[in-house]
């Protein structure tokens, strides 16, 4: 266990209708452009949820345990689904076609990607893409987008499985153009493209935290047809030099340092926006560094940005973190939805954080609909760097996380760790949320790295007017030591090591805060489902998701072990029926909960780890429901891995 939780600091009204029309089906990855998991299917209903079995499975081959030769995997994929099939990815780039009512293959296609440097393999899904100008049957006219491993974009025939040879070269683009020194494994695209009109929208996962002029984030947009460059977004301050200017050598377009998208974007079609969650500018905790040479790397980083689908002009953009020391990345994908305020309908946008703080902006403006204070937070004193006055908190709804631990919210299983715990706390430096990294002293850090609300993000119940989401509860620490000289014994003794930051003045240990067991210190809860309503603003109901006892069986003689909730990393997807459907936790189950009142009403333990987001649609030749979902766990989690779909229907 001691390993897992490690491993997660690491990674990682009734009536009310959606803010655009959804179908039975799952084209996109969120269920809609609008990303709000919301399905209107009801045969599978908390009456009958518990006749749910295994339709059939799909196993990919693509693991790190059948291929040990390969990076490390995580299956984390969430298909779409076109014309009764189902389109996906695996984290060794492969994509994949399948009969959405028997698992049946149709095609795979390998895009060989160059594993140099790569330590961990990651696809979360793909994206479709219709040519309404090219006549049936023609080539190409549906094509399959995926990121891959070693930074490239690639398009894919959705009938026959082959490279859409017009698209770019053979059929992918180089993402990895205009970025200068790019290192072996030190980029790559982990989530989907947004496709909004003949427009493929990417962002990029780069390792901002081992370098202080690592790739930069740009936003760019291609054209779906040929893969020419439509246009790009530097996340810098407007006004900055560009990198020419900089000195930056030739070839490279775009700044380096600067905050990337990881995660997942939203789009509005109909005002022809897309909204863009990024993450922080490298390096995590250290940021002395990013107001340099006129350029300030920090302006869009960790905001939503609007930006339009045609030009990549911004139209609007909000801060939730104000020059992040805390890896507070914006890694959930925004959810747009209609919004009932003093009896007008607003156009809304719902960012998660991992702070657990839930902003509600007007979608045309970026302006809060709800104030957002501004409140003093604590100062950093760490020569060379500096810290913002004040940070951004929402009002409505209230922040879902506590903001702080003391030492009176010490836990463990024994006085012994208990005491432990107790002096952990007591020794670090501990103003509550937003207390900055500190020199040869641990500061906490809570809500930890991993949320709070992470990639999983959010899901919009329209019948019952609430946002659906798991939450984190995990206490991360850190401390900071100069890099040179490092104490070669102090050194040894960290249970992570330290990340040597390039020309950084400080390296950063960091781990979770545990107790000699390798138990969290504070007490379970360490991970929930919950549901907040849109109409208060407060909690409607919370359930612990996960027990270490179901993940491992020996601990069933501990009579506490079923009522802890466990960290986890997926989404939930929500159905009109009042159902929930979440894998996400660490013990391998995906599970079905009552929206109405958080009741888990039914389980099935999976092959492998769930950290995906479920799916479900209507098969086309049976009129049967089916939920899907990816089984072939979390490598930073260290769940079990493995290569599974698995497909679940009524019983007949």
């Amino acid at each position: 266990m001691r390993c897992l939780l490690i491993a997660i600091a690491l990674c990682c009204a009734a009536d009310r209708a959606p803010a655009q029309e959804i179908g039975p089906g799952w084209p996109v990855w969120g269920g809609d452009p609008a990303g709000t998991r919301f399905s209107p299917l009801q045969e599978i209903t908390p009456a009958n949820v518990d006749m749910l079995s295994v339709a059939w499975q799909y196993h990919t081959g693509d693991s790190s345990v059948l291929q040990p030769d390969m990076p490390a995997s995580s299956f984390l994929a969430t298909p779409v689904l076109h014309d009764n099939t189902l389109y996906f990815c695996s984290g060794f780039s492969r994509a994949f076609a399948v009969d959405a009512e028997t698992g049946r293959e149709r095609w795979v296609f390998d895009s060989h990607p160059d594993t140099a440097g790569v330590e961990t393999a990651k696809c979360r899904g793909v994206a479709l893409w219709h040519d309404k100008r090219a006549q049936d049957k023609a080539p190409c006219r549906t094509r399959v987008f995926m990121g891959t491993m070693d930074g490239r974009l690639v398009a894919i025939d959705a009938d026959s499985g082959a490279a859409c040879a017009d698209f770019g070269e053979g059929g992918a683009v180089d993402l990895k153009s205009g970025l200068g020194l790019v290192l072996p494994g030190e980029m790559a695209m982990t989530s989907p493209p947004v496709v909004i009109n003949d427009v493929i929208v990417q962002g990029a996962m780069v390792k901002d935290n081992s370098r202080l002029n690592s790739p930069g984030g740009v936003i760019r947009a291609w054209d779906a047809r040929t893969g020419r460059l439509r246009w790009a977004f530097d996340p810098v301050a407007p006004g900055s030099p560009s990198p020419r200017l900089l000195g930056a050598p030739v070839g490279q377009l775009y700044h380096s340092g600067t905050a990337n998208s990881w995660g997942v974007a939203a789009a509005d079609p109909a005002r022809n926006l897309v909204f863009v969650p990024f993450g922080s500018p490298g390096l995590d905790f250290v940021g002395g560094h990013r107001q340099q040479g006129g350029v300030d790397v920090d302006y869009y980083a960790n905001a939503v940005v609007a930006l339009d689908a045609a030009t990549g002009q911004v139209e609007w953009s909000f801060q939730t973190v104000h020059h992040d020391l805390w890896d507070y990345d914006i890694a959930a994908q925004p959810v747009l939805i209609d919004l009932e305020q003093d009896g007008d309908v607003l156009p809304a946008l719902v960012q998660a954080t991992k702070m657990g703080h839930l902003f509600i902006l007007h979608r045309e403006t970026g302006v809060p609909l709800y104030p957002v204070e501004e409140r003093p937070v604590p100062q950093t004193r760490v020569p060379g760097e500096y810290t913002s006055p004040t940070q951004p908190f929402p009002t409505f709804p209230q922040p879902l996380h506590p903001q702080r631990i003391d030492a009176a919210d010490a836990w463990g299983l024994t006085p012994y760790d208990l005491d432990a715990c107790r002096a952990k706390i007591e020794a670090a430096e501990n103003d509550g949320i937003f207390t900055p990294p500190a020199l040869h002293k641990h500061v906490l850090i809570y809500p930890g790295v991993a949320g709070g609300q992470n990639w999983g993000g959010l899901a919009y119940d329209p019948v019952n007017n609430l946002l659906v989401m798991p939450q984190n509860y995990v206490v991360t620490h850190n401390k900071l030591l100069p890099r040179e000289p490092v104490d070669v014994a102090e050194g040894n003794q960290l249970e992570i090591p330290s990340r040597h930051l390039g020309a950084a003045p400080y390296v950063v240990q960091h781990e979770v805060l545990l107790s000699p067991f390798g138990i969290p210190c504070i007490a379970p809860p360490w991970g929930s489902l919950l549901a907040v309503s849109l109409a208060t603003g407060k909690k409607v109901w919370e359930v612990p998701l996960g027990t270490p006892r179901d993940m491992l069986p020996a601990l069933a003689w501990f009579p506490l072990f079923p009522t802890m909730g466990l960290p986890s990393a997926g989404g939930a997807l929500v159905t009109a029926s009042q159902l929930a459907f979440l894998g996400a936790s660490l013990d391998n189950y995906i599970r079905a909960f009552s929206t109405a009142d958080g009741r888990e009403l039914w389980r099935h333990r999976l092959p492998a780890g769930g950290q995906a987001v479920p799916m479900t649609y209507t098969g086309e030749k049976s009129g049967r429901q089916f939920v899907v979902i990816a089984a072939g766990g979390h490598a930073y989690m260290r769940t079990t891995l493995g290569d599974t779909l698995v497909a679940f229907s009524l019983k007949k």
